[in-house]
Order: structure tokens, then sequence, then C-alpha cells
């Protein structure tokens, strides 16, 4: 239990890398005059995100969950090749990545990297940690409730962008800052504009 409290650690450190990350590439957005869009929904997305990280904590510990082998070193390696998408579509866009919905005018949509083979990478990594890293330690409860609640939070999440990439000023293709994780969406970006992958928290 206490190495799986020391791998949650170092997820939350990872969050406030993201964070900070997003707090640096919000300046360079709207510096370029960007506009935010979903600012109701990003608190929900936080608490989720935050929620998650609790209750890999406490379930294994209140409810007695084993750590099964099999599952937990599966669920482990799911976790890893998560986070290494979400850098991977953090990298990929640079500073139009971030965790808040922020559409800088002119900017062409990205479509390197992971965006060359699906709309919304970063999501898929949350989708994937969400379900993965509570099963590390066979918190099925945390996995299913995130996952739920994800599957809900992102519906609203990827209209807001859809609908951000197609009222963003007509530029030379169209652009968005999505991705939360998520996320310039960040729990992460999800699309390729300015946006998260929320936190990918």
């Amino acid at each position: 239990m206490s190495l799986y409290l020391l791998l949650l650690g170092l997820v939350a450190a990872e969050r406030i890398a993201e964070l900070a990350v997003a707090r640096r590439n919000a300046r360079w957005s709207l510096a370029r005059g960007a506009r935010e869009y979903g600012r109701g929904h990003y608190p929900a997305m936080v608490a989720l995100h935050t929620a998650l990280l609790v209750g890999c904590a406490v379930e294994p510990w209140a409810a007695g969950r084993p750590f099964v082998p099999m599952l937990g070193w599966s669920a482990l390696a799911l976790a890893a090749l998560a986070q290494g998408l979400r850098w991977w579509c953090i990298t990929t866009l640079g500073p139009r990545w971030n965790t808040r919905v922020l559409v800088v005018p002119g900017l062409p949509l990205v479509a390197g990297g992971p965006y060359r083979l699906l709309r919304h990478p970063n999501y898929v990594a949350v989708v994937v940690e969400g379900a993965a890293l509570p099963l590390v330690h066979s918190a099925w409860l945390t996995a299913a409730a995130f996952t739920a609640l994800n599957a809900a939070l992102l519906t609203v999440r990827i209209r807001c962008e859809d609908t951000a990439l197609t009222t963003a000023p007509a530029p030379t293709t169209h652009a968005a800052t999505a991705e939360p994780t998520g996320t310039t969406a960040g729990a992460g970006a999800g699309a390729a504009a300015t946006s998260p992958a929320g936190p990918s928290a």
C-alpha cells in the first residue's frame, strides 16, 4: 500500500506540473487575444480529477482492497501508457496546450503527433488513466464512479471544444487550445486548438 501511495503522490506532482504549464501557456494565449470557452464546467473537472486521487488513496485502505498482481501490474502499465500519451499531446501542442479551453484567433488546427491518429487523444489518456490508476490496487468502485462521471463531463467538454473550434474567428484553418489533466484541454487538449487535459486533472 505504501508503494501505491507513493505512486499517487507522483501522479499528484505530475498534475501540479501540468497546472504550472497550463498557467504559463494561458499567458501566451491571452497575450495573443485568446477567448476562453467552457469556464462553467472547469471547476467540476478539477473536482472530479481531485476526487479520483482521493478515492484511489482511500478505497484500498477503507475497504481492504488487495494488490492483485495480474490486475495491478496490467493497470500500472496502462496508466503509464496514458501518461505517455498525455505528454505527447502536451509537447505536440506546445504553448497552445492548456487545461482550459482557450481559442487563439488565426491559428491553424494542429494535425501532428497523436492528432494525426485521434481527434481527442488527450481524453483517451484521461479515460484510460481514470480506469487504470484505481485498479492498480483494486479500487474498482473509484474506477467505476470516475468512469461514469467523466463520461458525462467529457460529453460537455468535447461539445464545448467543438463549438469553440467552429465559432472561432475564421483563421487560415481553425485553432483552439484545449485538455486535466486534460488537457489545450487538459485533463488537457482533447482537440487541437488551444485548450486541454484537464486537469487532466
